[in-house]
């Protein structure tokens, strides 16, 4: 599939911002079933580029004069496969780092009583597929209702969110069964959809022993 991408970000202030750092990692890779043709980011001031811990190129920039208002887009065109072959390549972070809970993901007794069932008892893709399943028909996916800085706890207590709120709740509850995992964004395509929003999953750990 030859997919145009084109992402924009923009904020607004009632006062004006003095200072700001700005790290974007908007740049998708080249990996097994993705091809990057062209890509651009567009900033206020020139970005420089690095590539972190886990490969993504991170661009950053500081805006040091006061505004109100910034723009920040990425554009280009990506050729995908239909499947995707998965390489295991080596990691500077052991993977053992992703079983760290966040504020954003700590479950409440609650969630893990809840879940039970399905928790995850190895690193299966079909013991993941479930789970996931299971959360999906826990929390209806209703835009509107959560934000970014809504935790999975509150998304679980509502019993409704959205991708980003599934995610994290995926990510709770794999760490809770002591798998590591990752929280992911991108893009998918919907040809009914063809402006849509950055979409939220998770990348798990899938080839190491349990018993940490």
């Amino acid at each position: 599939m030859h997919l145009k991408i084109r992402h924009r970000t923009e904020y607004r202030y009632e006062t004006p911002v003095r200072y700001s750092i700005q790290e974007l990692r908007l740049t998708p890779p080249n990996v097994a079933g993705q091809e990057i043709e062209k890509w651009r980011i567009s900033t206020p001031i020139k970005a420089s580029n690095s590539m972190d811990t886990f490969g993504n190129t991170c661009s950053v920039f500081v805006q040091e004069s006061p505004y109100t208002s910034m723009m920040i887009e990425a554009e280009g065109e990506v050729r995908t496969q239909d499947a995707f072959e998965f390489i295991d390549e080596p990691k500077a972070v052991s993977p053992y780092y992703l079983l760290q809970q966040t504020n954003l993901t700590e479950p409440t007794e609650e969630m893990l009583d809840y879940f039970s069932k399905s928790l995850p008892k190895n690193n299966s893709v079909d013991a993941i597929l479930r789970l996931a399943s299971a959360v999906q028909n826990a929390i209806e996916y209703s835009p509107g209702q959560t934000n970014f800085a809504t935790t999975a706890a509150q998304s679980f207590a509502m019993k409704s969110g959205v991708c980003q709120d599934h995610a994290h709740m995926m990510l709770s509850l794999c760490r809770a069964s002591n798998i590591p995992a990752r929280y992911v964004s991108g893009y998918f395509f919907a040809e009914e959809s063809p402006n849509l929003a950055s979409h939220a999953w998770i990348d798990f750990c899938s080839d190491i022993e349990k018993g940490i």
